[in-house]
C-alpha cells in the first residue's frame, strides 16, 4: 500500500484528494480500514467502481476501522444494512437497485446521513441529488495493465450543493 493514515489524512486537507494504489484484495481492505480509523460520526462516503472492483472488500476494512465486529455483506437486496458494534454506527447503503430517490426517505436516509454514524453509500450517483453538501467521494477502479488485483482508489472530498428530500 503506497501511503499510510497520516499521509492520507494529510493529502486530504491540504489538496482535498488522495490516490492510494493497491495490488490485492488485502491491500483494499487495509486502505478501507485505514479510512474506517479517520472516520467521526456524521461522515458520508460514496463509493463508485464497477462491479468486481472490490466495493465490498473496502467497506468491510472501513467497517473493521469504525470497530464493526461482525461480517459486513453487500445489502444488495436490502437497501440499508446497519452495523452498531463499533465505535459509531456504521450505515451501509447499496442503492443500485433504487428506482426512485424518495424510496430513501421511506427508509429514514436523513437521520444516517446527518446522524451520529458513518455512511458509506455504495452506487450513490444514483441518488446525488440528496447526498448532503459535504461527503468523501471514492472512486476504486481496475487496471489490467498493471495487474489483475490491481485497485487505483481515489478519495476526494466534495462540497456539493445536495438538498434533502422535502417531506
Amino acid at each position: 500500500m503506497g501511503m499510510d493514515a497520516e499521509e492520507i489524512f494529510r493529502k486530504l486537507n491540504m489538496e482535498g484528494m488522495a490516490v492510494v494504489e493497491s495490488y490485492s484484495p488485502e491491500e483494499t481492505f487495509a486502505v478501507g480500514e485505514t479510512v474506517g480509523k479517520m472516520c467521526s460520526p456524521g461522515q458520508v462516503y460514496t463509493l463508485t467502481g464497477d462491479l468486481g472492483t472490490g466495493k465490498t472488500v473496502f467497506t468491510q476494512g472501513v467497517a473493521k476501522g469504525v470497530g464493526v465486529t461482525e461480517p459486513v455483506s453487500s445489502p444488495t437486496f436490502t437497501i440499508l444494512q446497519i452495523y452498531e458494534g463499533g465505535r459509531m454506527p456504521f450505515y451501509h447503503f447499496d442503492v443500485y437497485r433504487i428506482a426512485d430517490v424518495e424510496e430513501m426517505e421511506e427508509i429514514g436516509c436523513d437521520d444516517c446521513f446527518y446522524g451520529e454514524g458513518v455512511c458509506m453509500i455504495e452506487w450513490a450517483e444514483l441518488i446525488k441529488e440528496i447526498l448532503p453538501e459535504q461527503y468523501m467521494k471514492i472512486t476504486i477502479a481496475k487496471d489490467l495493465d498493471k495487474g489483475f488485483d490491481y485497485r487505483k482508489i481515489v478519495m476526494e472530498k466534495k462540497c456539493g450543493k445536495g438538498r434533502h428530500i422535502q417531506g
